[in-house]
């Protein structure tokens, strides 16, 4: 995937008169801190589909794989493959995973613990695209649901919803080994779901029950593993020195840090009325650098390398250049009093973003 940025191109903002400000224009490298995501090309299924784990309909014959899962950080290749196709239609959005896995176990039965003390499939939806009001399902090896909704982000105090329940989802889990038998040696699991097309549209707090041809959703999905070992026989996530050590992340689009919760990075899906993606393109977001250059310097400020900007006086304004590949972007910073504010412009429109990391154009 590539995006069709100008090279050099030169953003000049406009301050607002304020309180104090600083003459100087400091350079900011996000580079790094812009993450490109992935894309798939969502096709819709003429048929409806038998929630079993096993995707041998024809529907799921005519899409393709995504590429395998990456380490959450997007270097290390994980140690075992992970891959998805999805499909939809007017009532469900349909996912099927397949996890290869030596040593397939799990010991969570109970709906909406925390899922992913064991291994998990994560699917992650914001079909509003804004980081505000997504939902959130895992599950593990024994089909074990945990659905949720976030008004937004943790980073800046969002609200898990437990009571947020996909009465109608559908799911199921094949194994294709054994069971929570560490004497044999394991091939994968795989995860079917669909998942109530009209609840992940009550996120985007619209009448419309499902998308429109073209509509895009930013969707990404994990896979949390854990070492083990045995104890009495049975597996157990792996301890050291009496504490638990970390999980593997591995996702599907990278997020560049160990943090799911930014969903600004998920990757990218489409909605097509075709049953087929031949020949159907994914639609570029011509103003997708500015947004990305709003969210960076909102991580950076708000818990970043720059937060020491909330040190500053209120009204106290400055002028960044801000570098991102070929791309140099000019952002005004102002100090507010309930925290600061980047005004970012693109070609028509200004990103403004302030410390609740919600962007709004003006």
């Amino acid at each position: 995937m590539r995006f069709l940025i100008p090279q050099l191109l030169f953003v000049l903002i406009l301050a607002a008169s304020c309180n104090t400000s600083s003459n100087k224009t400091d350079d900011v490298d996000i580079k790094l801190d812009i993450i490109k995501p992935r894309e798939y090309v969502v096709c819709k299924t003429e048929t409806p589909l038998t929630i079993d784990g096993i995707a041998d309909e024809e529907a799921w014959n005519k899409v393709p794989f995504t590429d395998s899962f990456i380490d959450i950080e997007g270097v290390k290749t994980p140690k075992y493959d992970t891959k998805i196709k999805m499909l939809w239609d007017e009532q469900f959005f349909y996912v099927y995973a397949q996890l290869k896995e030596p040593h397939i176990w799990g010991n969570l039965y109970q709906r909406d613990t925390v899922i992913f003390y064991n291994n998990d499939f994560e699917v992650f939806l914001d079909p509003t695209m804004d980081t505000y009001n997504y939902g959130e399902i895992e599950v593990n090896v024994l089909n074990t649901i945990w659905d949720l909704k976030l008004d937004k982000p943790y980073r800046v105090n969002g609200n898990a919803d437990n009571s947020w329940n996909l009465d109608r989802l559908k799911s199921a889990v094949q194994i294709y080994g054994t069971l929570n038998n560490p004497n044999d040696t394991d091939s994968c699991w795989t995860v079917e779901m669909a998942v109530p097309m009209d609840r992940i549209m009550e996120l985007k707090n619209t009448d419309e029950k499902f998308p429109k041809d073209g509509e895009q959703w930013k969707v990404n999905f994990s896979r949390v593993e854990w070492d083990f070992d045995l104890v009495d026989g049975r597996y157990d996530r792996k301890k050291q020195d009496e504490k638990y050590l970390p999980e593997y992340n591995w996702v599907w689009s990278n997020q560049g840090v160990i943090a799911m919760h930014e969903p600004e990075k998920w990757g990218i899906v489409q909605f097509t009325n075709s049953n087929t993606p031949d020949q159907i393109e994914i639609t570029k977001d011509k103003d997708f650098v500015f947004k990305q250059t709003a969210y960076a310097l909102f991580r950076k400020t708000h818990y970043g390398d720059m937060k020491d900007l909330l040190q500053m006086e209120e009204g106290f304004t400055t002028t960044y250049k801000v570098k991102s590949d070929d791309t140099l972007i000019k952002a005004v910073f102002t100090k507010t009093k309930n925290g600061f504010e980047y005004k970012v412009p693109a070609y028509c429109d200004s990103y403004v973003i302030n410390e609740t990391g919600y962007i709004e154009t003006k």
